[in-house]
Parts: C-alpha cells; structure tokens; sequence
C-alpha cells in the first residue's frame, strides 16, 4: 500500500506542480516582441541527448516567440535569467540537480534565482525534462510525426515552477507503427526497443533476441539430429516439431548459455538477453520435467529453474546483461517454490485476457491472480501487453477506456516495464493515431486523466470536428459496454454483436457529421475520412449479420450491393498505406469475407459514403 501511494503520488506531481506555478513568486521572463531574454545553456561535456535537448528547445521556442535562442556555454551566461539545460548546466551556475533517484529517466523543471532549469537523470533525463516543458507549460503537442500544435506565444513567461518526476515504467514501449518516428517518440518521452533509436535521442533498449528464443538459439534442423534429447518428450517421443526444450537437461543449459553470451556479443550495447519459450504449446513431458512441473505447480518453475542457471552463467561474461524470460499462456502461472535471480526478468503476458474492460476486472480474475504472484516472487517485472485486434487491425476495438486504469494497475503492483503491442505493421488502421498518442502519454503517467487527453487529441488532430469524432467514440465505446463484449486479441467478425446495424449507421452519421464540420480543411476532411473505413469494413465483415437485423423500410448507409462496397473498401485501404488486414492476414483475404455475399434488396437509393 505505501509503495502504491508513493508512486501514486509521484503521478500526480506533474499536474500539481504545473497548476500551483502561479500561486508565488516572480516569473521567468523568456521571450519578449520577437526577442529572446533568455540563452540555453548547455555545459561544454554535456552528453549527446542533452545536446539534442538543447537543440530541441531552441527550435521550438523559436517556433513558439519567433524569437531566436542562442545556445551558449554556461561562461558566456554569468547571470539570469538563463535556461539550464542539463544537470552540467545547473551546476556550473550554482543551481546544482540532485540526481540521486532520477534513474534514467527522471526530471527536474523548476525556476530558481530568474532562471529556468530543464534536467533529470542520464541518458534520457533532461530530454524528457524538455518536452515536459514544451508540454505542460508552454502548450506543444506531438499528435503525430507530421501533425503537431505549436502555440504562437510571443510573450512567454513561464514560473514559478518546482517538478521532479520520475516514471514508474523504466521501459516504455508504444508498439504501434506510429510510434515508430524517432522525434515523435522521444518528444513524447517513449523508451523501447525500436525507437527513439539514435543516442541523441536517448537510444533504445537493445534485446540480444526479443522473444520466442528457444528455435533461434537452438535451431532444431542443426541440433536435434544430435541431441534429440533437448527437445520435448511429447507422448514418449523425442521431437522438435511443435516443441519446446527439455528444459531440466544440464547440458542443453550450458549450450544455450553460450548461445546467449554469442549473441550478446555480436550486439553491442544489448542490455537485455531473451530465453523464453517458442509461440506455441509443446512443452517437454519426460519424467524429470513432468515431476518438476509438477512440484512447482506450474510449468514456469522448470523454465525459471533454467533460466537462472543461464542468466547465472551469462554473468560470468556479462554482469550487466539481463536475461529475459515469459510468463506466457502455458508459463503464466507463478511457481511454487523457484524464484527468478536478480538478473532476470520476467515478460507476464496478458493474451487470454478480455480487453474491453481492466486487466483487474473479475472477467479477468485469473491474470490478476497472476500477477500478483509474480510481483511478490519477481525482482524485475515486465508486461507485455495487448491494444488491437490482430486479426482485424481494421476492426472497431473501442478499448480507450481500460488503457490508464491497465497502467494504473501495472504500476501499482511493482511492474516497471510495458510493451503496449498494436498495429506495428502499416499505417491507416482504426483510429491508430489516438491510441498511439495516448498510449505515450499514459506510458510516462499513467495517473493522468485519459478522458481530457482524448479531448485534448481530438481538438489538436480534428480542429472543428473533434465533438463530431468524440461523439464516434463515445458511441463505439458505450455499445460495446452496453453488451459486455470480450473484446479478445485475434477475434473473429462474428464476435462483434455489438457492432449492430443501428450503431454503425449512427456511426456514419458520426462521421458524417464530422466531414460537414471539417469544411474546406483537406488536412482535416483526411483525417475525417480515415475514420470512415473501420466502419465499411466492419459492415463488409458483418454483412450477413446487419443484413439479418435490416427490415423493410429502414436505412442501409452503404452500398446495398457488397461487391460495390468491397471495391469502396479496397480503394480506401490503398489510400490509407494499409498493407496487411492483421497479424497472418494479407489484404487477398477481403476477396473471402465478401464471397457469397448477396445483396440487399433495393428499397430506394442507396446511402452511399
């Protein structure tokens, strides 16, 4: 409980210190008519996102004041008021950061003595502290890599201010393709295995292998032909097909751990090394590992067991490196007796779970459970953790409203890194810009208020239609409410019942509305537009369902003959950069979903969208 109520607490500090600016002392004045008041400073050893942060505020304050901002060493700046980018700054003008407890990514903003401080924690600390800024005082938003709000300010005066923040997430991973933009993610304080990317922008967190290792560590066409006894024995036999490892056999440790330290090597920087299980069931059943399972009470012992006994060799070579490991379908239950090392890491995944509602809901009794187990047993817990359909990345998944109470829990029981998994294989799926975005925001802190972030993304990305759009979502959302849908990660077009016929016409109608709001804004009319496909192709997918709700006399908003609608699909998806329908599913597969398709019967013209 007071772990829970410290980092609670930590969430809430930037909102606290941001709306409490105003109530004392004198402000910071930075730009005044097209004139900057005060240099960044930035220490001559400054690290290299530090620099970047630098950078990064000098262009952005320009673009705000259109002013320009010198950057200047701390000798050429001997009095305030100064921005100090930078604990090296701080320093060397006597406004010195206590980094102790900023970790990696911690910040400090604060005012003091007329001059503004902007630092945190190294690599990536006084990156974040800049876009923190840029935020929440001077009012920038990133939606998207090519849409933004830049606030024309030509008088800023900022203060007084007093923040220091660190994360609960260590690892923040926005999985979407969106997200994928290097300046996108590091101007929304992202950390992942994929982006940033380069070190000025903090750099990324380097797997020696990411996940489903078992195969590409041990490749059974080289190693199964001699020693067929490191694979699973499944019904007696010895077999490398649709298996795991025997994971209770010493020398097959032995050989993976130097597997692992060559792997390793050949990455430098990899500060993480992945064991974990192969993407699918065939866990060994011979004697030893059937009674090691059995003592543990879950399979997770045997495979905790062997991972400790690699990560405790890896350390020998490579202290630093930590060895990951899942807790994944099979694995998810927590062990009775065998406990991770130090060094290892345990991914918990939430695959079977229902994502309409919390990870903590009673449809999800069973991962809380887990959870719980593992936080008490697991020094260094991760969550890998699933926001799309991935069979129909472009089916409606209104799942906005379990994000922060997700990572709200997360966080309340010791995990200190999450990957968010969506669409990271094409742009232009179902309202992919606003989980992206919203997702970083709740990554960095998940005790904001996710209600006013989707407002605050609606009016920065749609302008004049955003109620039109908010009405859409509120829409999506409250049906799948109202029919306790189980929203799962790879489902079928028939589980969505509550797509009815009267909700995606109202749906439409949404839309609709929103495209009149737009105007003659093609920018926003685009991004209005985008928000229409979802809809048709649930209506492709669910035809014979709407066709069977549909009575006389009542509207059908969309072609009444589905090859018209399958071509308005197709050409739609083309213009939105979609290349594939979901994980396993190529776009031929649109020819199947409307074969056999009949159409309704004309009752009058047609809607048309």
């Amino acid at each position: 409980m007071a772990h829970r109520l410290r980092t609670a607490a930590a969430g809430l500090l930037i909102a606290a210190a941001f709306a409490a600016a105003g109530c004392r002392g004198a402000p910071v004045r930075l730009a005044s008519h097209g004139a900057a008041l005060a240099p960044v400073v930035l220490a001559r050893d400054a690290i290299p996102p530090e620099r970047h942060a630098a950078i990064e505020l000098a262009h952005f304050l320009e673009r705000v004041t259109r002013a320009r901002f010198e950057v200047v060493t701390p000798e050429s700046a001997p009095e305030p008021p100064r921005i100090l980018v930078g604990p090296g700054a701080a320093a060397a003008t006597g406004r010195p950061v206590r980094l102790e407890g900023l970790g990696e990514d911690g910040i400090v903003v604060r005012t003091a003595g007329g001059d503004l401080v902007l630092a945190g924690g190294r690599p990536r600390g006084t990156l974040n502290a800049v876009y923190t800024f840029l935020q929440e005082t001077v009012g920038c938003r990133f939606w998207t890599k090519d849409v933004s709000t830049i606030p024309q300010r030509p008088e800023l005066a900022v203060g007084p201010l007093d923040l220091r923040y660190v994360p609960p997430f260590s690892y923040r991973d926005d999985y979407w393709y969106g997200a994928f933009d290097p300046d996108w993610a590091a101007r929304n304080r992202l950390f992942g295995t994929r982006v940033p990317g380069d070190e000025a922008r903090g750099g990324r967190l380097v797997y020696a292998g990411f996940v489903h290792t078992f195969d590409r560590l041990i490749p059974p066409e080289t190693y199964f032909p001699a020693h067929p006894e490191w694979f699973s024995e499944i019904e007696g036999v010895r077999t490398a097909k649709g298996a795991q490892l025997c994971l209770t056999n010493e020398s097959l440790r032995h050989e993976v751990a130097r597997r692992v330290i060559a792997e390793i090597r050949r990455q430098p920087g990899a500060r993480i090394a992945s064991v974990s299980q192969n993407d699918r069931d065939g866990r060994c059943t011979c004697a030893r590992c059937r009674a090691s399972d059995e003592r543990e009470g879950s399979p997770a012992g045997t495979l905790i067991r062997f991972v400790n006994g690699v990560a405790a060799e890896v350390a020998r070579v490579y202290p630093d490196v930590l060895i990951d490991t899942l807790a994944y379908q099979y694995t998810r239950r927590p062990p009775r007796r065998a406990r991770p090392a130090r060094n290892v890491v345990v991914r918990l995944c939430s695959i079977e779970c229902s994502f309409g509602v919390p990870l903590n809901h009673r449809r999800n009794a069973s991962f809380r459970e887990d959870l719980v187990g593992w936080q008490r047993i697991a020094p260094r817990l991760f969550v890998w953790d699933y926001t799309t359909n991935f069979r129909h990345y472009l089916m409606p998944h209104p799942n906005l409203g379990v994000l922060a109470p997700n990572l709200r829990f997360l966080a309340d029981h010791g995990v200190t890194g999450v990957f968010e998994e969506g669409n990271y294989q094409c742009p232009g799926t179902e309202m992919a810009p606003l989980r992206t975005w919203l997702l970083a925001q709740l990554l960095w802190n998940p005790w904001q208020d996710p209600e006013r972030l989707i407002d605050e993304f609606l009016a920065g990305y749609y302008g004049a239609a955003a109620p039109h759009v908010r009405e859409l979502v509120d829409r999506l959302h409250r049906a799948a409410r109202e029919r306790e849908a189980w929203l799962g990660f790879y489902d079928d077009a028939e589980k969505y019942d509550f797509l009815s016929l009267r909700v995606l016409t109202a749906a439409l109608g949404d839309v609709d509305a929103a495209r009149r709001a737009a105007g003659g804004d093609s920018a926003l009319v685009r991004r209005v537009e985008a928000l229409r496909l979802p809809l048709l192709y649930a209506f492709l997918l669910r035809w014979r369902e709407l066709a069977a709700e549909h009575r006389p006399g009542e509207p059908w908003p969309v072609p009444r003959d589905p090859a018209v609608l399958l071509a308005e699909v197709r050409r739609r998806i083309a213009e939105a950069g979609v290349t594939v329908l979901g994980e396993g599913q190529p776009l031929e597969r649109l020819e199947e979903y409307a074969s056999g398709l009949q159409p309704i019967e004309d009752e009058g013209e047609p809607g048309a969208p």
